[in-house]
């Protein structure tokens, strides 16, 4: 495929108005799905939704976010800042701490964050009971 200057496309784009290229997550190599798979896990929203209030340190954040190991947790906002939505900073105390605040960037995604979070809260019952009677069907089915 070619763009309307004859240059082959990069794969992942597609053409929208014959002047302006877009970003396709339905393409297998557009570079969105990355994106896509930071945020849409589990400790990508829970880290967002706790830094949207304030910065917040690497110890206090995992004892808000019970379940997650030093190596995720670590692992995670790694990743988050190297995508622009986490700001780590190092403070110079005795044992040195370290800060990580939500950026401008992240903070485009804390409607989004919270929606999530209030959506499984509204709807967690519906899905366990969903998976309960799929797990019966399973069960019962003779494959």
């Amino acid at each position: 495929m070619t763009s309307i200057t004859g240059a082959p496309l990069r794969a992942g784009r597609r053409i929208v108005n014959r002047l302006k290229l877009e970003w396709d997550p339905y393409q297998q190599n557009c570079p969105t799905r990355m994106v896509l798979d930071r945020i849409a896990g589990k400790w990508s929203v829970l880290i967002l939704g706790v830094l949207q209030d304030e910065p917040t340190r690497f110890n206090q954040l995992r004892r808000e976010i019970e379940g997650v190991s030093q190596k995720v947790l670590s692992q995670t906002l790694r990743r988050l800042e190297r995508d622009g939505l986490v700001l780590r900073t190092v403070i110079p105390t005795t044992p040195v701490a370290v800060e990580y605040a939500i950026t401008p960037l992240g903070r485009t995604l804390a409607g989004t964050v919270e929606a999530i979070r209030a959506w499984s809260e509204a709807h967690i019952e519906d899905v366990l009971e969903a998976q309960k009677q799929f797990d019966a069907r399973a069960d019962a089915s003779p494959y």
